[in-house]
């Protein structure tokens, strides 16, 4: 089957091209760069590189053309950059994957959301499916995949060119991390050589991650899910471990990973509150494309407990972490041993 992955080269997307690959697929990947690792993919056969970007109608109804189903991985994630900027990945690209499906007579879309579409600051905790978008987000990102995502809910059923019906899911992976992370625990690593690691709140808020096996694993069991009539058609997902446990000790598991000592300061969480909007309004006056070293997006999700109840993707999405958090971080050891730290 030749399936489009938009954002391929990308953390889960990369991993999510190879599991399709494994699968006996072939992989359409529309990015903005081809990466050597997707170049050695499409010399042997098994990726068809389509450049552009998900802003560009064109180059998402050219890279659409003769696919059988969409991964809608690519976004504008961080916390930096215009609202505009956010908008036109996250928001209007998302418009040209539902339009270029309808045109091309598509069937099947999983998208990749996010827990922070519905976090509004505060704890959460066993949050399910039925939670509300809040009022008011702390930062483009989340605003804008909030948006994209309830665009993606309301397709669900719409007629395409061909007659037949749009199918879709919604999957919203807390904290993805893993071999290749080159978010979560690179930042972290740098603070740690740096001697400059905070842990907002002592590090004691609970939280329940995802390591990028499980998220993969979860975008195979919506696309295996998927089809007329199913449970999952036109619903959101979270995605986890199923490991609550408190953020210090994934924070110091990928510390261990790299070998380095675990040592951080503590920061209360009003505290980090305070300096995260005072640290975001100075970088946005002086270095507006530099990512501020705290911001009060970041400080909510290092500080606030988030977990959530994931009753609903197991029982219509079939879904179970096929690894635990032990195993994962014993793997992302052996793989930093072998390639080295970021």
């Amino acid at each position: 089957m030749r399936l489009l992955v938009t954002g391929a080269s990308g953390f889960i997307g990369m991993a999510l091209s190879r599991a399709l690959i494994t699968r006996g697929h072939h992989v359409v990947a529309l990015n903005r760069s081809a990466p050597e690792s997707l170049l050695v993919l499409e010399r042997e056969g098994q990726v068809t590189i389509a450049r552009g970007d998900v802003a560009d109608r064109d180059a998402v109804f050219a890279a659409a053309k003769d696919v059988e189903g969409v991964f809608h991985v690519a976004a504008k994630a961080g916390v930096v950059g215009a609202y505009r900027d956010y908008y036109e990945a996250n928001v209007r690209g998302t418009d040209h994957v539902l339009a270029a499906m309808k045109h091309h007579g598509i069937e099947k879309l999983v998208f990749t959301s996010s827990p922070s579409v519905v976090h509004g600051g505060g704890d959460v905790e066993g949050l399910d499916e039925s939670a509300p978008y809040p009022a008011h987000h702390s930062a483009p990102y989340p605003e804008t995949k909030a948006i994209a995502e309830r665009a993606v809910m309301a397709a669900n059923g719409n007629e395409l060119s061909n007659g037949k019906r749009l199918l879709t899911v919604s999957l919203r992976p807390h904290l993805v991390w893993g071999p290749g992370d080159p978010n979560l625990a690179p930042r972290i690593l740098e603070r740690a050589r740096a001697n400059r690691l905070v842990l907002v709140g002592g590090g004691h808020a609970i939280v329940d991650a995802t390591h990028l096996d499980s998220a993969v694993h979860a975008h195979l069991c919506a696309w295996d899910a998927l089809a007329p009539g199913a449970a999952c058609a036109g619903r959101t997902y979270f995605i986890a471990q199923g490991e609550p446990m408190p953020i210090r000790e994934i924070i110091f598991g990928i510390i261990r990973a790299a070998g380095l000592p675990e040592r951080a300061r503590e920061v209360p969480l009003p505290v980090a509150l305070a300096l995260g909007s005072v640290v975001e309004r100075l970088f946005a006056w002086t270095r507006p494309d530099v990512e501020p070293p705290l911001t009060r997006f970041l400080a909510e999700q290092l500080g606030t407990s988030h977990h959530f109840d994931l009753t609903a993707s197991r029982r219509d999405l079939a879904y179970q972490a096929p690894i635990t958090t032990e195993e994962g971080l014993r793997r992302l050891t052996a793989f930093w041993q072998a390639h080295g730290a970021p």
